[in-house]
């Protein structure tokens, strides 16, 4: 039979225990207060842990060429015993789905996501809170309850690529509405396209003619020579003054296509954005009129603070932030600035920068233009 002594002992050892837990659990509490999403905040960079890193598409070079290495780099700095865990869905939703599973799986305690479709998205977010691992969206706002996200202010980059263009067509007093435009935006499923498409908007309606319009599914390069070539056919190879493209891959379709038609130098004005290399020099040449450079660096770095961030339970700083809401919840997001890059700025940007060097911009082809322009 237990004695009355021995009761007592283990009433107070279960109070202790008790206790105890509820202590812990106010830690992890506190730990995750920093997050937005209220998950995540275990971690320790001391012992390091792993991270996801899921990127949308290879067709665009800089995902692959800039974006990951940045992204790898500063974590590598923040966190030497973190292991990064990376996939690239090839423009491919349900495959991005199945990456973002299998990181988890994995024991991926953060996932970085610049997701493919932003709506889908939500149910990779979704699981990733069921198991408490947070999320920081990277370029495009994901649904669902994302900690951090980092971007660009994208109706900024869309009025900077549509000034640009009415600039050009506007040059030495001429009348921007002798023709037509033709827009090609984006892909439908990427919310930042339909930003970047309003901003656009917002500058050209009523200042120009805009002769067709078309959204590109998958930003395909291809796709973007198709409706351009579909444009020419509609409007007359006479009749096109100016063509918006969204980005640099829709830029060179619609280039080739310009080609295709019979137009010839100097061709009309045409947009861009990301400051590819491919963009770069084919501005130098005449073909391409300008692109937005976006710092990839800067929003590479920033998204590594911010993962490394939520999984320790550290609220980001050192930033400038503000509240985006995804339709979920009210996201702390930076929103770094574009820079429109025309012949005249290219040594004052992305060589400038360290973006590209001259070498890799001033190639054989590209040598005389190089040095009208004086970048040597």
């Amino acid at each position: 039979m237990m004695t009355t002594h021995w009761r007592r002992l283990l009433a107070v050892s279960g109070v202790a225990l008790v206790l105890a837990a509820g202590a812990c659990s106010s830690s992890n509490d506190n730990n995750n207060s920093g997050s937005s999403s209220g998950t995540g905040g275990g971690e320790s960079t001391d012992n390091g842990f792993k991270i996801g890193l899921l990127l949308p598409e290879s067709k665009t070079a800089r995902y692959e060429s800039f974006d990951k290495p940045y992204i790898e780099s500063k974590l590598k700095e923040l966190c030497p015993k973190c292991e990064v865990l990376y996939q690239n869905a090839d423009q491919d939703s349900s495959k991005q789905q199945s990456q973002a599973e299998a990181m988890l799986t994995q024991g991926a305690k953060v996932l970085i996501l610049d997701a493919v479709d932003a709506s889908a998205a939500a149910s990779i977010v979704n699981n990733a809170k069921s198991q408490n691992v947070p999320v920081v969206a990277y370029d495009r706002l994901a649904k669902g309850p994302i900690s951090y996200y980092v971007s660009f202010d994208n109706m900024k980059v869309g009025q900077v690529q549509g000034q640009a263009l009415l600039d050009a067509l506007s040059k030495n007093g001429a009348d921007p509405k002798r023709g037509d435009i033709v827009m090609i935006n984006g892909s439908p499923t990427d919310p930042n396209a339909a930003d970047f498409k309003a901003g656009a908007h917002s500058v050209l309606d009523g200042k120009v003619n805009i002769g067709k319009e078309y959204d590109t599914p998958d930003w395909s390069p291809d796709k973007a020579q198709q409706e351009m070539e579909q444009a020419i056919t509609a409007l007359g190879k006479d009749k096109i003054i100016g063509v918006y493209a969204a980005n640099d891959g829709t830029a060179g379709g619609a280039i080739a296509a310009l080609k295709g038609g019979g137009f010839t130098a100097p061709y009309p004005p045409v947009t861009g954005q990301d400051a590819e290399l491919a963009a770069i020099q084919r501005i130098l040449v005449g073909e391409q009129y300008m692109t937005v450079y976006k710092a990839i660096k800067p929003q590479a770095e920033t998204a590594a603070q911010m993962a490394v961030a939520a999984a320790t339970g550290k609220a980001f700083s050192g930033q400038e932030t503000v509240k985006k809401n995804n339709g979920t919840v009210d996201v702390t997001s930076v929103l770094l600035t574009p820079v429109a890059v025309m012949k005249d700025n290219i040594k004052d940007t992305v060589i400038k920068d360290g973006f590209y060097t001259v070498a890799q911009i001033c190639t054989p082809q590209f040598a005389s233009a190089c040095q009208a322009a004086g970048i040597s």
